[in-house]
């Protein structure tokens, strides 16, 4: 979730001074302590082939892409389903470190995030007051070779939008454009927590996806011409990582893996006994 940027290390603990309780947002996944959780199914993106026209903001802190209402997500053992509200995403400085989730003590250049909402709730402010309002869906992003051609049309409208406050619209994308392939997403990290940004709501349901995107380092490092609003560039706009304090975080994969050394083990089986049936 977005974040005040430009405020330095310094001015951490002054920004962060509301956001009190013990199920706070980004954390430090450590794979080798994490669950398995073989209720954690694929998810059904509902609308996310479908292309549209967003309101593509720099609000000061980050750049917020608005979507239709009419793309949603169900299943991933979410309680009910969930409708998307924006996108935004959190960097660090010309494409150095700067996702708000790590993995195994690792910070990734970018993280995107896809903020749903339970359907009964007509905004954010009324869903935080449940604790399993908010649905976000994060994406890691890494540096690749070669420029990821999707986000051209995200990082070109990047120019129109240096200044805080100014807009634009971006036409013809969806969000299938900006996400790894449907059938990869079967992979992800569950955990409850927090908004990252103050007043930092304990009412989002994580889901954090293993597969990366690729962006090359021109486009990482495009995100740092932004301005915030004392004309300094817009970088490193993540909130540190919080204690877990003793939070499971559950992982999705590992059924997928026992299904199939099971599939292999009783194949295996049943061939022997053809065999010896045979035999006899």
């Amino acid at each position: 979730m977005e974040i005040v940027s430009g405020a330095g290390p310094d001015a951490w603990g002054e920004v962060f001074q509301p956001c009190r309780g013990r199920y706070q947002s980004p954390v430090n996944i450590v794979t080798r302590r994490v669950l398995r959780d073989d209720c954690l199914g694929p998810f059904e993106l509902i609308g996310y082939q479908n292309t549209f026209h967003g309101n593509f903001t720099n609000n000061g802190h980050t750049v917020q892409l608005d979507l239709p209402s009419t793309i949603k997500i169900k299943g991933g053992k979410l309680p009910v389903p969930y409708k998307a509200i924006q996108v935004h995403l959190h960097w660090g400085k010309e494409g150095g470190p700067g996702s708000e989730h790590w993995i195994d003590g690792e910070q990734f250049p970018m993280e995107m995030h896809i903020v749903h909402i339970k359907e009964e709730y007509d905004s954010l402010s009324q869903a935080v007051r449940d604790r399993s309002g908010v649905a976000v869906l994060g994406f890691f992003f890494q540096e690749g070779r070669s420029a990821n051609k999707n986000f051209d049309p995200l990082i070109n409208a990047l120019k129109n939008i240096t200044q805080p406050s100014s807009s634009t619209t971006l036409s013809g994308v969806s969000l299938q454009m900006f996400i790894p392939p449907q059938e990869s997403l079967t992979k992800y990290f569950r955990y409850d927590g927090s908004l990252t940004t103050p007043s930092c709501d304990e009412a989002v349901v994580w889901s954090l996806f293993e597969n990366v995107v690729l962006l090359s380092r021109t486009q990482l490092a495009a995100f740092s011409q932004l301005k915030v609003s004392n004309g300094e560039q817009m970088v490193k706009t993540y909130r540190p990582v919080q204690p877990l304090n003793g939070r499971p975080v559950y992982y999705s994969r590992g059924h997928v893996a026992l299904v199939s050394s099971g599939l292999v083990i009783m194949t295996t089986l049943l061939s022997s006994a053809i065999s010896l049936h045979t035999a006899a």
